[in-house]
């Protein structure tokens, strides 16, 4: 898996989240991860096919995921994850992936992105863990979202 897959998907989710969140995240280090569900995550699951093919997802604890809905949602205060939450999220990833698509389109390689699928740790019945090029956004007061792409 070569480093620069992971690059439309951080370039794409900062300015998402710049636009969408109002905050201007940070990057954490790019690494090799081997992705676990973790309790109390909420995992925005994206499949890619095409000149470029795999899964990418995105990892927010549940309580900053409420905190980025609840901006999203201009300030309503959420606190629980219930169906709206869990569709504001997933727009957030469809809004994220669409636009890598996008870029990549731009540079060439030819992806298609499946619909978003959230999903929450404690809901996994099987999951194996896989190795990801794993990247964190961190956004200043609100916490912490994981990119973890794994492309073939």
């Amino acid at each position: 898996m070569k480093a620069e897959v992971i690059n439309p998907f951080l370039e794409s989710a900062k300015l998402v989240i710049e636009q969408v969140i109002q905050v201007s995240p940070s990057t954490g280090s790019l690494g090799i991860k081997t992705v676990e569900l973790i309790q109390d995550h909420i995992w925005i699951h994206i499949g890619m096919t095409g000149q470029l093919s795999g899964t990418i997802m995105f990892g927010i604890h549940e309580r900053v995921a409420l905190r980025m809905v609840s901006v999203m949602m201009g300030g309503y205060v959420l606190t629980e994850m219930d169906e709206m939450g869990q569709s504001a999220i997933s727009e957030l990833g469809n809004m994220i992936s669409g636009n890598a698509s996008t870029i990549l389109s731009n540079q060439g390689v030819n992806v298609d992105i499946t619909p978003p699928k959230v999903v929450k740790s404690e809901q996994v019945t099987s999951f194996l863990p896989q190795k990801a090029l794993s990247i964190p956004l961190l956004m200043d007061g609100i916490g912490e979202l994981d990119i973890q792409v794994m492309i073939s």
